[in-house]
């Protein structure tokens, strides 16, 4: 176990190596930031009127410490002349303070609004993106990095065009201000004062680029936990650990994150701490300096002591906005750093796009047409990302061809059924239909016009798919069924659920329609959700039906509920049915055999029985040994059509499903 948390921390390593950052994101951060150019020059601009008042005030306070000490000596009059400056110059002071406090809840408030919409912007850019990825793209990320690019990175980057931009703006604007008056107060000391720069530049240079090195590789391995945390945390995952016994491991192996995640944080504390205490240092020596040398010409006569004073009070104004744009290169950095791990999910094309011109899928019953297609699942490298998938480098091997100029046509309102091993190609044909796919060459037609011919809402609302693993969000009933159908009423929801025999059910629930149904449905049985999915087809009411192995996992009674429910789902259809069990797909239009990629045969039922080839063989290997008892009966669905259920000796009136003893299915 300490050698596998050694490979995946070297990994980790790996992939978070220190890098420059891309060439051009700066620019990009500008051109997401355009849209709130008005926010943002309001938010500068009293960034800019508060770093003028505190540059005024220790002016003031200067006049008023030579108020003080050229009062007259004590002379009435003077004493009353002088302390009405004084007073004067305090109020002005105080007033100074007022300003800039409503200035700073007002500046406050743009950079809010502004930094709030930004987050929106990203997120709603990164989620839209994404959303138009090809499923190739999910099969290979984990959704733990992915979520924490619409959360931890965002909120990164939004503090570059708030908190990061109005630090770099004001302290600019102060250090200038300070420096001007401060030369002009008393240049010889000014430039004694500026002997120490150097130290403040030079180390804040390397410590830039260190922190954001390290802040990089934490955010990396909080997007691994968060990645961990969600696969471990779901239903699925959390039984797989609980099942196997590794509760113990799969916290080791989280700590080991953690623990880097801990050593990073003291690692990143004690730089930026060390950087800041050395910095401070140099700025109390420099206003030692100024006390020293300021308070010699004055004691000679050369200034004024209040000038003393102003200088020692503008020097804060002019080591402070130092300290604090030698920190904002550290923030700019770490801030450079999560927009460049949000551009890197936007630039990532999506393989699969809707054509300029597309068509809308052509009116009336649709065939479904395969041309000569051939194709191989994309590469790593056309799909996903190495710090999406956790990996220090991406797999370069192109897929290899699993489709070899395969040929089929499915009339409208038929059933083609699809029969071979596993792994033969079988869901793969199917899933070109609806454009998970795209093909390499040749063409998928439906209604006569190529899928990337057709846009994308037309398509998804033509054909409909139902796989043997129904996916249900954690929400009610009634939202799970309007997600096919946004617009529709209780009673069609109603209608749906009892075409899907799964009405008396739902019913009974604790709060009907809206009862929570669980993550991925976990709350209802394996049959209860696949007839779910299947009211849930019914309501978008597609011209074109795909079954993948819709019964495989379920027992035999969830069976029988779902095939009838399936039998309603194709009423009028055109079908592509994938099944394992024969008996499911005895009375399809056409069967084709696919083995290796290609159709090797096609034609009914007893047509390919009698051909006596690699379906005939299937055939004999699923049912060999499962003999008619006379003494048992044993229940089994079969799809029936024009009057036969495809058993020799069985005719049965057309009409769906029904029971015929002595076969098991």
């Amino acid at each position: 176990m300490d050698n596998r948390f050694r490979v995946m921390s070297g990994v980790v390593r790996a992939a978070d190596a220190p890098r420059k950052i891309t060439p051009g994101t700066a620019r990009r951060i500008w051109e997401f930031a355009r849209p709130h150019r008005g926010g943002i020059t309001a938010f500068l601009v009293l960034t800019v009127a508060s770093a003028v008042i505190g540059v005024v005030t220790p002016l003031l306070a200067g006049k008023v410490v030579d108020a003080i000490v050229h009062s007259g000596g004590g002379q009435p009059g003077a004493a009353q002349v002088a302390a009405g400056v004084v007073l004067g110059l305090a109020g002005g002071i105080a007033a100074l303070a007022v300003s800039d406090a409503a200035l700073g809840l007002v500046s406050r408030w743009f950079s809010a609004r502004v930094g709030e919409q930004l987050i929106v912007d990203l997120r709603s850019a990164v989620y839209e993106h994404v959303q138009r990825m090809p499923i190739a793209f999910f099969t290979r990320t984990r959704t733990g990095a992915l979520v924490s690019r619409l959360n931890n990175d965002v909120i990164g980057a939004q503090s570059a065009i708030t908190s990061t931009l109005a630090n770099l703006v004001s302290n600019a604007i102060a250090l200038v201000l300070a420096l001007v008056v401060m030369l002009g107060l008393a240049w010889q000391v000014t430039l004694c004062a500026l002997v120490l720069l150097p130290v403040f530049i030079v180390p804040a240079r390397r410590m830039g680029h260190r922190i954001a090195d390290l802040r990089r590789e934490s955010a990396n391995l909080n997007a691994s936990m968060s990645a961990q945390m969600t696969e471990r945390f779901s239903a699925p995952g959390a039984t797989l650990v609980t099942l196997f016994g590794r509760p113990a491991e799969e916290a080791a192996e989280f700590r080991v994150r953690a623990v880097r995640v801990r050593d990073i944080g003291v690692r990143t504390a004690m730089v930026s701490r060390v950087f800041v205490t050395a910095l401070s240092l140099v700025s109390a020596l420099a206003q030692a300096l100024v006390y020293g040398l300021g308070g010699w010409l004055a004691v000679t006569g050369r200034i004024e002591a209040g000038t003393v004073v102003s200088l020692a009070l503008l020097l804060t104004r002019l080591y402070s906005p130092m300290t604090a744009l030698a920190n904002a290169r550290v923030d700019v950095m770490t801030a450079l750093v999560s927009f460049e791990r949000v551009f890197e999910v936007l630039d990532l094309e999506p393989m699969i796009t809707e054509r300029p011109g597309a068509v809308a899928v052509p009116d009336g019953p649709l065939g479904v047409v395969f041309r000569d297609v051939r194709f191989g699942y994309p590469g790593a490298q056309q799909v996903s990302l190495a710090s999406l998938e956790e990996v220090a480098v991406l797999d370069d091997r192109a897929g290899r061809e699993v489709l070899h100029g395969v040929d089929l046509e499915v009339a409208p309102a038929t059933m083609l059924a699809l029969v071979g091993s596993s792994g033969a190609g079988k869901s793969t044909i199917a899933s070109l239909v609806p454009r998970l796919y795209d093909v390499d060459s040749g063409s998928v037609e439906v209604g006569g016009v190529d899928v990337r011919d057709l846009t994308f809402a037309s398509l998804r609302g033509a054909v409909g798919v139902v796989t043997q693993d129904g996916h249900l969000f954690h929400d009610t009933v009634a939202a799970n069924l309007r997600y096919a159908g946004p617009d529709a009423s209780d009673d069609e929801l109603w209608s749906a659920l009892r075409r899907a025999r799964l009405d008396d059910m739902v019913a009974a629930l604790p709060d009907g329609l809206d009862t929570v149904v669980g993550e991925r449905g976990y709350r209802l049985s394996g049959g209860e959700r696949q007839r779910l999915t299947i009211a849930r087809l019914l309501l978008a009411r597609p011209r074109v039906v795909i079954l993948d192995e819709a019964t495989a996992h379920l027992d035999s009674e969830s069976e029988a509920a779902v095939q009838e429910a399936l039998a309603e789902a194709l009423v009028g259809r055109t079908a592509v049915v994938i099944a394992h069990r024969l008996s499911t797909v005895r009375a399809a239009d056409t069967i084709a055999v696919v083995e290796a990629g290609r159709v090797v045969e096609r034609g009914t039922h007893d047509a390919l029985l009698a051909a006596d080839g690699r379906y005939a063989v299937l055939y004999r290997t699923q049912f060999a040994g499962r003999q008619a008892s006379s003494d048992v009966d044993v229940d089994v669905d079969v799809d029936v059509d024009d009057g036969v259920c495809g058993i020799d000796g069985c005719t049965v009136p057309h009409g769906g499903p029904h029971r015929v003893d002595g076969l098991v299915d």
